[in-house]
């Protein structure tokens, strides 16, 4: 399906019956990752569309900004479902946990998985080496996102070949990838942090145990200022907690909205 919203046309998909659920997938994802999710949330009205530049949704002008990406969401939200319970991974969860502070109105619920309100130095550096990638010799873009993906999985018997092949697609010509980027470098400066305490509505944060990139102190630092958080965490899962934890992940997700239903 496709919607004209704003400066961009966004693809996605909706499947299921009930109060509507919208996912927000991650860096280097597309509206794809959460298919084996979707099929297993029952009860639900489930919507996953492409961020800005990811997937089959147009770049649009990008500005680099959470801001405009949590618009984006509202957006969505506004035009296509209306109030839903938003389910983020990773940078799709700063957005939703962004969208819930500015548009209460609009998010019933959060759950936010892998995500962080803050990036770090170390991250600064890593989003900033990428985007120079994509930019300036793309071809050095693949090997290092397979890289990133194998440290992001910490189960054996992963095809990480076909795993980094339908991350690419989704990076496409990279421009959505560098916009979400820049966005995620923001956060450095201007850390989501303060805005978590204006969120009143319910915020389940999972972590997976092996996660590297968003750590327990990730989910410790927004618990702390989140006025209706819980944490749960997913064992034996890295980063990338659909790849190494579906079924559990899944449950997580599905038992988390079922409580707010």
């Amino acid at each position: 399906m496709k919607a004209l919203l704003g400066d961009i046309e966004v693809s996605y998909t909706a499947q299921g019956e009930g109060m509507p659920v919208v996912f927000v997938h991650g860096l280097a994802e597309g509206k794809e990752s959460w298919c084996e999710i979707q099929k297993r949330i029952g009860n639900f009205r489930t919507y996953a569309y492409d961020l800005r530049g990811h997937g089959e949704t147009t770049l649009g002008i990008g500005k680099g900004t959470i801001e405009q990406l949590g618009d984006d969401l509202v957006t969505f939200l506004e035009k296509v479902c209306g109030r839903a319970q938003c389910v983020g991974y990773s940078l799709g969860g700063t957005l939703v946990l962004w969208a819930a502070a500015k548009r209460p109105e609009l998010v019933s619920a959060a759950i936010v998985a892998g995500t962080s309100a803050v990036v770090g130095r170390q991250a600064v550096g890593f989003f900033s080496d990428r985007i120079r990638m994509i930019e300036e010799n793309f071809s050095a873009f693949a090997p290092a996102l397979k890289k990133d993906t194998a440290l992001q999985i910490v189960t054996s018997g992963v095809d990480l070949e076909a795993l980094t092949a339908r991350r690419l697609e989704a990076v496409g010509n990279g421009g959505g990838y560098v916009n979400a980027a820049r966005a995620m470098i923001g956060l450095h400066e201007n850390p989501l942090t303060p805005l978590l305490s204006n969120i009143q509505c319910p915020v389940s944060v999972i972590g997976g145990s092996g996660d590297i990139f968003c750590p327990r102190k990730a989910a410790d630092i927004m618990l702390n200022k989140l006025s209706n958080g819980t944490y749960q965490e997913v064992n034996d899962a890295g980063h990338l907690m659909s790849v190494d934890q579906l079924e559990n992940y899944s449950n997580t997700i599905h038992k988390s909205l079922q409580r707010r239903n």
